[in-house]
């Protein structure tokens, strides 16, 4: 256990909020010229080739035993899926109307711990969540006419990412964060081998590991050591600060994704598409504000 820390909590998730839209930028732009396969492993090698050698140069136990063990590896089957939702969702959407789509996350969080935990949820986040969800479709909508089908993959990747966010909130500060990031990595490339196995027997393209081409050798660098680090100032800061803390930090993906999206590839979303960004962060950020509300007033009743 370690003990809270907030500013140290929300430096490391501002750090996450940085790295994640530049690595999504790379996968954007190497996606079209590779496979998703391909982007995947090499997400999964870095992982492995960085932190496990730290977690044993550190003494971590690499390997958490019984249901930490099986949190653990449905935590990396949920980012193995995520991943692969989001780097189809880039090679169709502008990079921040994918990542201002799978911000329906927390609403989705919500709902889960209403239908599944039974937390109370009060009328006034029920509609934030319904509002959200607008803003939601406002990004949606411009994008279905011009590409159809895979503007939902952003959507897939909102309600995987919400349970993953539940995995790790119950392991985190029960784990050393290095230590859980590596078996995410061994584990992530031992799930991979016997898939890549047979998409190759059934030349099914996508899933077909390719070695990558000498002049993209940097950025599957970039994106494989960014997205290593900023998963583990993740992990890192729901050790250090609560949960209703670092989630207001993490709507800044979305300005940031923006402006990633306008440099590399001139992309900037439509009036309607900005509108429901807004939209969006502002229910967002009001449900935010209602669970902290929520929680202040159950703190302070007597019992």
């Amino acid at each position: 256990m370690t003990g809270d820390r907030p500013f140290l909590g929300i430096l490391l998730m501002l750090g996450f909020c940085l790295i994640v839209p530049l690595g999504d930028s790379l996968a954007k732009l190497i996606g079209p010229v590779s496979t998703l396969a391909t982007l995947i492993v090499a997400r999964f090698v870095f992982q492995l080739v960085i932190l496990t050698p730290m977690a044993l140069a550190m003494k971590q136990k690499i390997f958490l035993s019984g249901r930490l063990f099986w949190l653990a590896y449905a935590r990396t089957l949920l980012q193995i899926a995520g991943l692969g939702c989001m780097f189809t969702a880039l090679l169709y959407l502008p990079l921040a109307d994918a990542v201002a789509i799978a911000f329906v996350m927390p609403f989705i969080m919500l709902l889960l711990g209403w239908f599944f935990l039974n937390e109370t949820v009060g009328t006034r986040r029920i509609i934030a969540c319904s509002v959200g969800f607008v803003g939601t479709l406002m990004v949606i909508q411009p994008n279905f006419l011009d590409v159809g089908w895979p503007v939902l993959y952003p959507l897939a990747v909102a309600v995987i990412f919400a349970f993953y966010m539940l995995v790790t909130r119950q392991i985190a500060k029960d784990t050393e964060a290095i230590a859980l990031q590596a078996q995410n990595g061994i584990t992530g490339c031992l799930t991979l081998i016997p898939i890549l196995a047979v998409s190759h027997w059934l030349e099914f393209r996508p899933f077909t590991f390719e070695w990558p081409s000498s002049d993209l050798y940097f950025a599957f660098i970039i994106m494989g050591v960014g997205g290593t680090v900023a998963h583990l100032l993740m992990t890192l800061s729901l050790r250090f600060a609560p949960s209703a803390t670092l989630a207001p930090m993490q709507y800044l993906e979305i300005p940031v994704a923006t402006l990633y999206g306008y440099l590399m590839f001139n992309e900037l979303p439509n009036g309607l598409a900005a509108a429901g960004i807004v939209v969006t962060i502002a229910a967002g950020l009001y449900i935010i504000y209602r669970e902290q509300a929520s929680a202040r007033s159950t703190q302070a009743a007597p019992q």
